[in-house]
Formats: structure tokens, C-alpha cells, sequence
């Protein structure tokens, strides 16, 4: 199957990854366009790691069909990896080397010659701030510093499309936000930047995101669309004395589809904005719990999140999804 000549960066058409009885990618389907920060937002075991692997040509799909840059990811992966940079979880660079060297080596494997890779590394190395910590032994840096060698040792052959697979988890949030900063002066350049994510606010940055569960896309959009379109039930937010104690008296009732703590609020999800108010403060007050504020309010991604995967959950485990297992 040839692809679309559509100008995408990356395309599915239902791509699917089996192992064994367990289905981890399952009928994929998304487009991403040239110079677009693509994020695929979830939760631990969606799914979005393993997508990303079959886009890098690093898994071969079960079914369906991929390509990245033009090239089909079940037969094209070497030419793939080419045209491709990719930051995992885990940063791919050598704490035993220092900075340039790790620089220096990756330049190698990436087959760039030597006036080329001279170049290269001297902007690698302004890009990401690190120039006065070449000759640093990599062991040494600080992670969020360890986080940019990364970025820089995967983007060193500017590849037009890059994969950034959880780059910034455990890494404090200025390093994060520095971060970002890059990020998004890549994609200025016309880079693709497809990045896996679980923090909230780095979502919002992208220009469209993917939310998975359970190995499926179930919404797909910029943050205001999936604020907008696909939540289409109430959020309430409550503003009271003892949030956590309020949460155990409203969650077992069936008018809230979702009662969460909210920093130092609540966030409720209902069909109904004026019943849910009005429960609320009824609960409330029979419970003796002080209320200050109760009022609705536009959804944040955290709400959007919570209540579409929560609902494709009880959707997966309901009555009829278990008598299908």
C-alpha cells in the first residue's frame, strides 16, 4: 500500500501491535504535518511508547499500515532511522564520555563527515546552552543538563522529524520549561516534533495532541478542541474547607461522573451544570463542610483527560466488555 501524497510527516492507517493475547497498539490512525509538535497524551501502558517504536522502525506492526516521512515503517526502517531523531525514556548518550565525545560519537554513527560534524556540534552545542560544558564528563551533569546532550546528540544530523519519547520525566520544572523552549524553536525551523507526554501543562504546548488508553486513540484534536468538542459534560469546580473529605462525600453519587481534588479544590464532571451545583452544595452543607465557592468553569486537560479515559475504562470493563473476555 503506497501512501497518500498528502505532505504528512508521519500517517496510520489502523496500526495494530500484537504480543501474544496482548493487543498494545490497536487500530491506530492519525496524521501528523510537517513543523507540528504532535503529543500523545496518556496514561502508563497506552500504548504510546510502543507507537513510537514502530514509527523509529525499531517494532515491525502485526497489521495495518505506517509511514514516516514518506517510508512504509514495516519494510523502509533503515531508510527511516535516517530521516529520523529520537530521544527514549531512557537518555541514549555515555556517562563516561564527556559532552563533545559524546557528541563526536554520535556524529560517527550518524556517518557525517568530519567538516560537517565539526559544524554541527559547534551548533548542537549553542542550541542546547551546553558549549561551556564541553569537555565535562557527561556523568557529571545535572539531569535536566543530561536531558539537552540527549536532544542535541538526537537531532545532530537534522533529521526533519524527531520522536521524543517522555524526555522530560523526573526532570525539574525550569529544566522542563528550558526545554520546551527548544522544542518549539525547532518546530519554527520546520521540524516535526512527535513527543509522548503525561504532564498536563507540556501537553498544552503541543499543536494537536493524540489521547490514548487501553492502545486506542480515543480523542484526537488541538488542547482547545479536546476542551471544547470532546468533553461535552459540565465541570464544576468547588472551593470548600476539607477538599479531601469532601471527595469521600460525593463520590459515590450517581448525579457526578467524576469528583476529583483539584490542588486545593474540586473538580466535579456532571451532564448537568445546575443540578450538580446545587448537589453539591446540599452534600455539602449535610455534611458540615464550609463552602466558599461552587460555581462551573471551563475544563482544563487534566478534567478532558480524567473523565475520557475514566469513561473508555468503565466503557472496556462494563457488563458486556466482560462477558466478551
Amino acid at each position: 500500500m503506497n501512501p497518500p501524497d498528502n505532505g504528512m510527516a508521519v500517517l496510520t492507517k489502523d496500526l495494530t501491535k500484537v504480543f501474544g493475547d496482548f493487543v498494545a497498539v490497536d487500530h491506530v490512525s492519525f496524521e501528523t504535518r510537517r513543523g507540528e509538535i504532535f503529543g500523545f497524551l496518556g496514561p502508563n501502558g497506552a500504548g504510546k511508547t510502543t507507537t513510537i517504536k514502530i514509527l523509529c522502525g525499531l517494532l515491525t506492526p502485526t497489521s495495518g499500515h505506517g509511514w514516516v516521512a514518506g517510508l512504509d515503517v514495516s519494510k523502509d526502517y533503515e531508510q527511516i532511522r535516517k530521516q529520523i531523531g529520537y530521544m527514549s525514556q531512557k537518555f541514549s548518550i555515555y556517562i563516561d564520555l564527556t559532552v563533545r565525545e559524546n557528541l563526536e560519537f554520535f556524529g560517527g554513527v550518524y556517518g557525517l563527515n568530519a567538516a560537517t560534524k565539526a559544524r554541527r556540534i559547534d551548533w548542537a552545542l549553542e542550541m542546547t546552552g551546553l558549549a561551556d560544558k564541553a569537555e565535562m564528563m557527561t556523568a557529571d551533569l545535572p539531569l535536566g543538563w543530561k536531558q539537552r546532550l540527549a536532544l542535541a546528540c538526537a537531532v545532530l544530523h537534522t533529521p526533519p522529524i524527531i520522536f521524543l519519547d517522555e524526555p522530560t520525566s523526573g526532570v525539574d520544572p525550569l529544566s522542563r520549561r528550558r526545554f520546551w523552549d527548544l522544542i518549539q524553536t525547532m518546530s519554527q525551523q520546520g521540524v516535526t516534533v512527535f513527543v509522548t507526554t503525561h504532564y498536563m501543562d507540556e501537553a498544552a504546548y503541543c499543536n494537536r495532541l493524540a489521547l490514548m488508553s487501553a492502545g486506542r486513540i480515543i480523542a484526537l484534536g488541538t488542547p482547545h478542541e479536546l476542551k471544547t468538542d470532546w468533553m461535552t459534560e459540565a465541570v464544576i469546580e468547588v472551593e470548600c474547607a476539607d477538599p479531601a473529605q469532601a471527595v469521600e462525600v460525593m463520590r459515590e453519587d450517581p448525579i457526578f461522573s467524576e469528583v476529583a481534588v483539584f490542588g486545593h479544590l474540586l473538580h466535579i464532571v456532571a451532564e448537568d451544570a445546575d443540578a450538580a451545583i446545587a448537589r453539591s452544595a446540599e452534600l455539602l452543607d449535610a455534611a458540615g463542610i464550609p463552602v466558599t465557592r461552587v460555581e462551573a468553569v471551563t475544563p482544563v486537560l487534566e478534567d478532558v483527560f480524567v473523565t475520557l479515559t475514566s469513561r473508555e475504562q468503565n466503557n472496556s470493563h462494563g457488563p458486556e466488555a466482560r462477558s466478551n473476555e
